[in-house]
Order: C-alpha cells, then structure tokens, then sequence
C-alpha cells in the first residue's frame, strides 16, 4: 500500500528550504502528481499555516493516504482524484488555492500534457498565486549536466514522449497565462526549482 520513491528522500530538505520562503504566507497549496505522498507527508507538518492538498489517479491514493497518516499532520487533505485531461479542473478542488506545487512531473508526461497542466494551472491561480516546480531542466537547448543528458536518453528509451523539458518553452506557456517568473533555484543533482507568479493581465502572446 504504501509506496518509496528514494529520489523523494534525497531531494525533499533542499526543496522544503525552497517552500519555507515561497510558501511562507499561503493558505493553500495544490500538489500535482503526488506520486508515494512522501513530499505532502515530509512538506505540510513543517508548514502548519497552510492546508496542503495532494492529487493524482486513483492508484496512487492509497499510498498518499498511507504516508499522511502516518506523519500525523493534521493539515494534510485526502488525497483527490485530479487527471490533467480532464478538463477545466474541478472547481471543489481549486477553488481558493494560492499556490501549486509539481515535482518530476513536466519530464514525466507528455509534451500535451505540459501544456494542458500550465494552462489549467494558469487559469486555477488567482493574481499573485504561485506555481512552483521541480525537476531537470534545459537551457538554450543545452542539457545542463551529462547525468542530466544520460537521464533524458533514459526516459525517451522508456517512453518516447516524454523527456527534460527546455526552461525557455515552459517559460512562454507561463508567460501566455499571465505568470511571469520569480525564482529560479539550483537544486542539488543538476535539478532545478522554478517559481512563477500569476499577475493581474493575461501577457501577450
């Protein structure tokens, strides 16, 4: 039932000094992909102002619940069903939700995929909302480290679709939601935490 992502453990403190500043004055965070639920367990007892809300497909719930439970956080919402496809969001689900946070998802899914997740995210978040993200990234089309190189001919071997996403293009789906970025953080393992924030005029495009 209840499942371990090793990459979890070793990336969870670098990201939460990350969230401890960012998320230091929000009151509800929506995660996408919440994958074991060791990032929401780990995350939301340490940031006890705010109400943490994971998501995925059904077959991770058990396991979201199982790792919720047992750190105790009463902050932690019931894991809910969010399938990026399904769209517009539920309202229930993102309704007052002044931050969203994804970890190893862009890479993960297709590039479709990408763009619907920006998008919903873009029209979810209110002005000053906060979409905060975490994973490998190119720049100037340039893989930043040979571990990174050799991890994106991994999961392109694995499933063609998917890959290291390129900063500038994440960065314009961004842009055309009216989310101009805030942060961009160097994260151990040539992994990056990137911090956009939702202003009050769709940017032009």
């Amino acid at each position: 039932m209840k499942q371990f992502s090793q990459a979890c453990e070793n990336n969870r403190e670098p990201i939460l000094a990350v969230l401890l500043e960012a998320f230091a004055d929000r009151r509800r965070v929506l995660e996408i992909g919440s994958g074991t639920g060791q990032h929401a367990a780990f995350f939301a007892p340490r940031m006890s102002h705010l109400r943490w809300h994971p998501t995925d497909l059904a077959e991770n719930h058990a396991s979201i619940a199982a790792w919720s439970q047992e750190s105790g956080a009463a902050n932690i919402e019931p894991p809910a069903l969010l399938d990026i496809t399904a769209r517009p969001w539920p309202a229930a689900l993102v309704g007052g939700v002044d931050a969203v946070f994804t970890a190893n998802t862009l890479h993960i899914v297709s590039w479709p995929l990408v763009e619907m997740l920006v998008e919903e995210v873009g029209a979810s978040l209110d002005e000053g909302g906060l979409f905060c993200v975490y994973g490998p990234f190119n720049y100037g089309g340039s893989y930043t480290s040979e571990s990174n190189e050799r991890f994106d001919a991994w999961l392109k071997d694995r499933d063609a679709a998917s890959g290291i996403r390129d900063f500038e293009a994440v960065d314009a789906l961004a842009a055309a939601q009216s989310m101009a970025l805030l942060k961009d953080h160097a994260m151990p393992a040539n992994n990056r935490t990137l911090i956009w924030r939702k202003n009050s005029a769709r940017a032009a495009v």
